[in-house]
């Protein structure tokens, strides 16, 4: 069990933290024995466990005790463990030279983090606040420029580490499903349903000049095929057989989608009402966010979708800023799919400070909206479905891979081979730390003038070599929120020692969820310590069977009454 002692603010974002890492915790009680203390706030009582972890930039009543003095502070800087970056966002504290301990976290040529002892324990001093750093990935997210790094995912894993290398067992549910490394949703904004609705407006014009002028320039710089040059060019010479209704419109999304899919679960987030622009949109082209279709339009497709399997979410308007009319966009949809557990992303991905509580105000269940327009990665630092800030039940689903922001000249402008080399070092980042990857590829995305489709196939049958999970974004959000509602409770073995045994009261969960029991790694062995993603772990698969029957399970996992790891669970 590992004793909590935070600054009185920090609360909420302990809480949020362990839901992330799903690992016994509690706030630190006088009466109880910890094994690992974590502490931020100001004041810290005679505590010895075996792994003291005090983080803050401010001078803690323990630094005299421990020899280690600050040298300076500064606000933002990366920090380097073991070759990990980790950027820190708030105010960091860099210890003096003179400092005993071993630097474990270092910042250029200075000391961020030191190891060192006191009484019987290890003591890690950090000059950066944990807490503090969640709450800003959480509400204000990463800077571009810091999108590539799963930075609470970084935080997560240095922190097991310690755990670990104190020669501490750790018990953790871990964001992977049984039987799989991560979890991938596929996700469509359908903005456009066919450019048989465009005559001689905007889009049409910008159409035919993306597919001639633009396509040629492309060409030349190599990013166009000559093949998907002519294809283009076939497109615009088509326009008029497909407004007369005597030639297929290239840009209906469904069949493309549904085809190359097979099998695959996909959610479409559709637009609730045409014309309407929305309010409070910031930029000069405002007016432009306005769609020619709505759902309504749609009666044979959403049928189709739903039979096939997909999810219908809401592409809102105006619910990112507006309760009463984000609960009438929600309503619209609702009424199509039969079903009052909708979830949305807002169309431009606009947000505020607000949304997540206007949005659950509203009524909807989960968001998808947290990610970027202008590259891909990791806005809240994780692949994780986590609750934002504000928000009592609303869950958000991250999102991680835009089509447009990998293409769009004014955004990152990659190749295709270099598209796909950077949506590959996040499916193994998946791999690596669990969560889920949530894919966006627009409606008219595998169309001309974009013909950006034989990426996205190439990507689905990259994820479908991997041991992954597909589900829609309603599914996956649920897998989470199951997994959330687990907690953990000292249970007495047949020895007469404790277990911290997962309790859950809720429907079956599925896929199971795993229960990992993590071996430690012991102070001094170099190979470990060099080595941070090797782990020496059991899982035990769970769909949320009784108390008792997992309880037995968690005991015969274990070699004998004696083995270390067993006692060590105990508080």
């Amino acid at each position: 069990m590992i004793g909590v002692i935070p600054k009185s603010e920090q609360a909420r974002f302990v809480k949020e933290f362990f839901e992330l890492f799903k690992t016994p915790w509690e706030l630190y009680r006088p009466d109880r024995v910890y094994d690992v203390i974590i502490a931020t706030g100001d004041r810290l009582p005679e505590v010895s466990p075996r792994l003291l972890l005090v983080y803050g930039p401010a001078e803690k009543s323990i630094d005299a005790r421990i020899g280690v003095s600050v040298r300076r502070r500064l606000q933002c800087a990366v920090v380097n463990n073991r070759d990990a970056l980790l950027p820190i966002y708030r105010e960091m504290a860099m210890f003096a030279d003179h400092s005993n301990g071993v630097a474990c976290v270092t910042a250029e040529s200075e000391t961020a983090g030191i190891r060192t002892g006191l009484s019987g324990s290890t003591v890690i001093r950090l000059g950066y606040d944990l807490f503090d750093e969640i709450e800003h990935l959480l509400s204000s997210g990463q800077p571009v420029e810091n999108a590539h790094l799963p930075t609470l995912e970084i935080h997560i894993r240095m922190l097991r580490q310690w755990i670990l290398e104190a020669g501490i067992p750790l018990i953790e549910i871990p964001p992977t499903p049984a039987g799989h490394s991560f979890l991938a949703c596929l996700t469509h904004d359908i903005d456009f349903v066919g450019i048989r609705n465009h005559k001689f407006d905007h889009t049409m014009w910008g159409f035919v000049y993306r597919a001639t002028v633009v396509a040629v320039r492309n060409f030349v710089r190599g990013r166009l095929s000559l093949r998907r040059l002519v294809r283009n060019w076939l497109a615009v010479a088509s326009l008029p057989f497909v407004y007369g209704g005597w030639a297929k419109d290239f840009w209906e999304p469904f069949e493309w989608y549904l085809d190359v899919e097979t099998g695959l679960p996909a959610t479409y987030f559709l637009i609730p009402f045409k014309r309407r622009s929305g309010d409070n949109v910031p930029g000069r082209d405002a007016s432009r966010r306005a769609t020619a279709y709505d759902v309504s339009d749609l009666p044979h497709w959403t049928t189709t979708l739903l039979k096939k399997g997909c999810e219908l979410g809401v592409h809102g308007i105006d619910s990112w800023h507006s309760v009463d009319k984000g609960r009438e966009e929600l309503t619209r949809i609702a009424a199509v799919t039969g079903d009052s557990a909708i979830g949305t992303r807002i169309h431009w991905l606009l947000r505020d400070a607000n949304t997540p509580a206007v949005l659950e105000r509203a009524g909807y269940a989960y968001d998808s909206t947290f990610g970027y327009n202008e590259t891909v990665g990791y806005r809240a630092g994780t692949g994780q479905v986590f609750r934002p800030l504000g928000a009592k039940t609303l869950l958000e689903i991250p999102l991680h891979i835009q089509d447009g922001a990998l293409f769009y000249p004014q955004r990152l402008d990659l190749s295709e081979p270099e598209a796909q080399g950077r949506c590959q070092i996040l499916i193994d980042n998946a791999a690596k730390f669990g969560g889920v990857l949530t894919l966006l590829w627009h409606d008219r995305s595998h169309a001309p003038e974009r013909c950006w489709g034989d990426l996205y196939i190439r990507l689905l049958r990259t994820l479908k070599a991997t041991d992954c999970w597909f589900g829609t974004a309603g599914q996956v959000v649920d897998w989470f929120r199951k997994r959330r509602e687990v907690r953990f409770e000292l249970v007495e073995t047949e020895d007469g020692s404790a277990c911290a045994c997962p309790c859950y009261d809720g429907g079956e969960v599925v896929p199971p969820l795993n229960i990992r029991l993590h071996r430690p790694r012991h102070e001094g062995n170099d190979s470990a310590m060099s080595s941070p993603d090797t782990q020496d772990f059991v899982d035990i698969p769970w769909n949320g069977v009784s108390r008792d029957e997992i309880s037995q399970l968690l005991q015969e996992s274990f070699v004998g009454p004696s083995d270390p790891v067993r006692a060590e669970l105990a508080s």
